[in-house]
């Protein structure tokens, strides 16, 4: 499949994607920033995400519409001052995209809802990526799918079910292009409980591309998942986490981001293909094997012994496997010191 010019799949690089979030700081020179560092780094593309706290919840600040989990970064936060906090401008995104455009990056975005896609629509953007939380939202995925882009759907929490739920929609709107992201929706995610192995299994369970969206810390989890088939990378991305901002804590700074994309490319360069025996880049160290060598001079009719044949580097005579059945021969010829052994010797 493609998103705009930029081919994906596993017979290409992994399609790396920084996501910038609410990381911006409620600045569009720190958004422009953003994307420079992030062009700068390697990353293939920028997402932003498209709503405001109206379109997210209700201006509510009790119940269960304040964050009460003890282990949130963002614990006693009402839900509509924090989407008022993190959400870009919807006027920004027209400048974001059109300095990605000048820095070579694709720049998408998560609509939350339908007035968000429409919106999107109106800048051309080339794919859509759907949340995690909003995997459910399957009026959503068929508005998005019935542009005819390219979509990306996180299945952050969801079942088997849900996910063939969100698939079954998307495909029948239209959807012709379909990512899914393995995702853990905790911030950050831990390692323990990231389930790569799940990758693969969902490439094969719904015949599409697969990717990571990637909560963890560090970019070790990242890089493992190009081995089990992913072929998107995103991760969030900041410019200086002590800066702050509403997911810097699980954000990638510049140097880190750019060391993902290096360490993916090798990883994904590392899986090559079944292969046994020599590459063409080993052949010359098979010489540095170890062979059969005659380890004295020798004069013809001499007798081949554990002091006179040795088993050594480099790798031009017999191989190591002939020199039991060689103990006790005699030699046909004279044989200098340093010779490697060679059937000829017994004729």
């Amino acid at each position: 499949m493609q998103i705009s010019n930029q081919r994906i799949g596993k017979d290409q690089p992994p399609f790396m994607i920084a996501e910038m979030s609410g990381n911006h700081n409620q600045s569009l020179e720190r958004a422009l920033a953003i994307v420079d560092a992030a062009a700068n780094a390697g990353a293939h593309a920028i997402k932003l995400q498209t709503y405001t706290a109206d379109t997210m919840t209700l201006d509510v600040t009790e119940g269960e519409f304040v964050i009460g989990d003890a282990n949130s970064l963002w614990k006693g936060q009402a839900l509509h001052a924090l989407y008022q906090q993190a959400y870009t401008p919807w006027e920004w995104h027209a400048p974001i995209m059109a300095r990605a455009r000048e820095r070579g990056l694709h720049c998408f975005s998560s609509p939350f809802d339908e007035t968000a896609v429409d919106f999107l629509e109106t800048l051309n953007v080339p794919c859509y990526k759907i949340a995690s939380f909003e995997c459910v939202d399957l009026p959503l995925i068929r508005k998005a799918a019935g542009t005819g882009k390219p979509l990306l759907i996180s299945t952050g929490m969801a079942s088997i079910a849900e996910i063939a739920d969100a698939v079954d929609t998307a495909r029948a709107a239209g959807c012709k292009d379909l990512v899914l992201f393995k995702c853990t929706s905790t911030y950050p995610a831990s390692p323990e409980n990231t389930n790569l192995r799940t990758i693969a299994h969902m490439r094969e369970l719904f015949g599409c591309e697969v990717g990571l969206s990637d909560h963890t810390l560090g970019i070790g989890a990242a890089v493992a998942a190009v081995a089990f088939g992913a072929s998107v990378i995103e991760k969030h991305f900041t410019l200086d986490r002590a800066e702050g901002g509403v997911d810097a804590a699980f954000s990638l700074e510049p140097n880190e981001f750019a060391g993902l994309v290096a360490e993916a490319a090798r990883a994904w360069q590392a899986l090559g293909c079944i292969k046994y025996g020599p590459t063409a880049a080993e052949e010359k160290a098979r010489l540095r094997r170890r062979s059969l060598y005659i380890a004295e001079d020798l004069a013809a009719g001499d007798v081949l012994t554990p002091l006179n044949l040795r088993r050594i580097r480099p790798g031009h005579g017999l191989a190591p496997k002939f020199y039991e059945l060689l103990l006790g021969r005699k030699v046909a010829k004279t044989v200098k010191k340093g010779t490697p052994l060679t059937w000829d010797l017994f004729e």
